[in-house]
């Protein structure tokens, strides 16, 4: 159903990636000169990254083979077990981005409720509302709400900043959230904070630019899909200048005070009240579209494909379809619940997911497809109807050494220089994931709530 405008593939990008509320813990973790130069550099890299995703959609997308989704991609250059790797890591950081969604949703209810609501029951009063809002399936139908989406995100920046030059930071959130006491604020060039912390505050940042994961099921559903690479361009620039911009401004006020959700750290009641407001508005929505898109691809690979299910569009799709969604939110309710840590939930979905499908994975595959294309050229036309002759095969180290080496020198350097990204990310990945963990084993003894507990943790 290609019916998306470019202008909706904005929205539609902008409102997947767009979420400046842990950009101030990124600075705190960091410091002011490396939190800028990490946010400028993995956010030309996430550009990148998206427009290689660009280049291979329009490359493989036909009318009888029609790319749909990251998986596609990945069948196409690396063979079907790899698609379904793929699939199964899609699938993961969905619903694992479901759950931080709505452990943030759940904190502004604990906020707004001074305490005096278990958490648990917070995150099953937003279960309960995605389970309804994930009954819309296209996604022309997420348009008008992408769409108010994007600017009800800018409501809560303006807002939330205007609340924290006006009040002081919320001390009691941060000691429940980091142990630490009331005190001055201390502002730092370069921070001194354990290894394991920084690396974790370089993975928020890889969270906050993830958003390649839905670029090619929204270029599947464009009316003009040469069209997406003006709409993430825009896209990408208001995304890094709010980053920067929120992240900036915040820290200045907070320092270490800042938490993982920096609207969350106003001290006066009220005003944490109404930007706790529009961040449930605005977060139920990218909830929904992380479970509408972790859906299909679980549904399409699952239940049409091995389970040789209804389609989606059938009455019986219907029927399964809203039983997928109750399944999808209980073990999106599970995953927030086990780990009451924004912070480190979000550090540890960069670390295995978003790394990989926003800087890895399109590098990689380009260099892949650029290295088959190479070697492909001295095989001789395709004649229709006939079998397929090659020259050599991949046996033989003629073949190899045709596609790694030959072709202009520009096309040489730019094969190795995407294959070096490839590798940067997967050893970036590598790292996050050791301070991730290390951060959560911290936090826990640090007295941050326990799993499944009524405690909140701000």
């Amino acid at each position: 159903m290609r019916m998306t405008s470019w202008a909706g593939a904005f929205y539609l990008c902008t409102t997947d990636i767009l979420g400046p509320f842990n950009a101030p813990y990124a600075f705190r973790v960091n410091g002011y000169v490396p939190g800028v130069l990490l946010y400028f550099f993995m956010g030309a890299l996430a550009f990148y990254g998206g427009g290689m995703l660009w280049f291979l959609y329009v490359k493989f997308d036909s009318a009888r083979f029609p790319v749909k989704s990251y998986a596609d991609i990945a069948e196409r250059v690396a063979g079907p077990y790899f698609r379904s790797f793929v699939t199964f890591l899609v699938f993961v950081h969905m619903i694992v981005n479901v759950g931080n969604t709505c452990l943030g949703n759940a904190q502004a209810l604990v906020q707004m409720a001074k305490g005096n609501l278990c958490f648990i029951v917070a995150v099953v009063i937003w279960i309960i509302v995605g389970f309804v809002i994930g009954q819309i399936r296209t996604l022309k139908a997420y348009g008008w709400l992408a769409n108010l989406a994007v600017w009800l995100n800018y409501l809560l920046i303006f807002l939330s900043m205007g609340f924290i030059a006006h009040s002081d930071p919320n001390y009691a959130s941060a000691k429940a959230a980091y142990g630490i006491e009331a005190g001055p604020v201390v502002k730092d060039v370069f921070a001194t904070y354990p290894i394991y912390e920084r690396v974790n505050g370089v993975m928020n940042i890889v969270y906050a630019y993830g958003g390649a994961t839905i670029f090619p099921q929204i270029i599947s559903e464009m009316r003009r899909p040469m069209d997406f690479l003006k709409a993430m361009s825009i896209a990408q620039v208001v995304i890094m200048t709010a980053y920067m911009m929120y992240g900036l401004y915040v820290y200045s006020f907070q320092g270490q005070y800042t938490l993982p959700l920096a609207y969350q750290g106003v001290a006066n009641y009220p005003l944490q009240t109404v930007a706790n407001v529009f961040s449930l508005i605005s977060g139920i929505i990218a909830g929904g579209l992380y479970g509408n898109i972790g859906l299909k691809v679980a549904y399409v690979n699952i239940v049409e494909d091995m389970l040789h299910g209804p389609p989606l569009i059938s009455r019986k799709g219907r029927i399964t379809w809203t039983i997928s969604v109750f399944v999808f939110w209980g073990v999106a309710f599970i995953i927030g619940t086990a780990i009451p840590q924004i912070q480190n939930l979000s550090g540890m979905v960069g670390a295995t997911t978003n790394v990989h499908f926003t800087y890895s994975f399109p590098t990689g595959f380009y260099f892949i497809y650029s290295v088959m294309s190479a070697a492909a050229v001295a095989d001789p036309a395709y004649v229709p109807g006939q079998a397929h002759q090659r020259v050599d095969s991949w046996g033989q180290w003629s073949r190899w050494k045709r596609g790694l080496f030959s072709g202009s020198k520009r096309e040489v350097l730019f094969r190795w220089f995407n294959f070096t990204l490839c590798l940067a990310a997967l050893a970036l990945g590598g790292i996050g994931i050791y301070g991730s963990a290390e951060s959560i084993r911290a936090s826990f003894k640090a007295g941050s709530p326990t799993s499944f507990s009524c405690a909140a943790p701000v």
